[in-house]
């Protein structure tokens, strides 16, 4: 299996040879970036920092209020049937799943509220 990401003209030549020799019957994805490992910590630093400061007496998990700001830019839940048919559950929001441009447009969204809401990052989170 190769994975190519296409940063540079090379890597785009590259693809484009490993296409040329793929053997007929395999299976060729071109796809949008995924959310980056520094999008995903600023993201739960930002998560923290509101889960700590409590707005408007929100007393939530980091883990909800993400849930929260997914639901903010229009990403919906999956749910799967209970055990023994008791009902459906939430199996949560994945944010790995995201594209770099989705979880953007997040962490703008958490910018926004935490503006909004006069909380600012303590020592070294890295939200600037």
């Amino acid at each position: 299996m190769h994975k190519v990401i296409l940063a540079a003209e090379h890597y785009r030549q590259r693809a484009i040879d490993l296409v040329r020799k793929a053997p007929l019957g395999f299976v060729v994805t071109i796809a949008e970036a995924r959310r980056s490992n520094a999008q995903n910590d600023k993201m739960w630093a930002m998560l923290s920092e509101i889960s700590a400061a409590k707005p408007a007496g929100r007393c939530w998990k980091p883990e909800q209020w993400k849930a929260a700001f997914m639901d903010a830019c229009g990403h919906q839940p999956t749910y799967q049937e209970a055990l023994e048919g008791g009902g459906f559950i939430c199996t949560g929001y994945r944010s790995s799943l995201l594209t770099v441009a989705e979880m953007r447009d997040i962490i703008e969204c958490m910018n926004a509220y935490m503006a909004e809401h006069n909380i600012h990052p303590k020592g070294g989170a890295g939200l600037a």
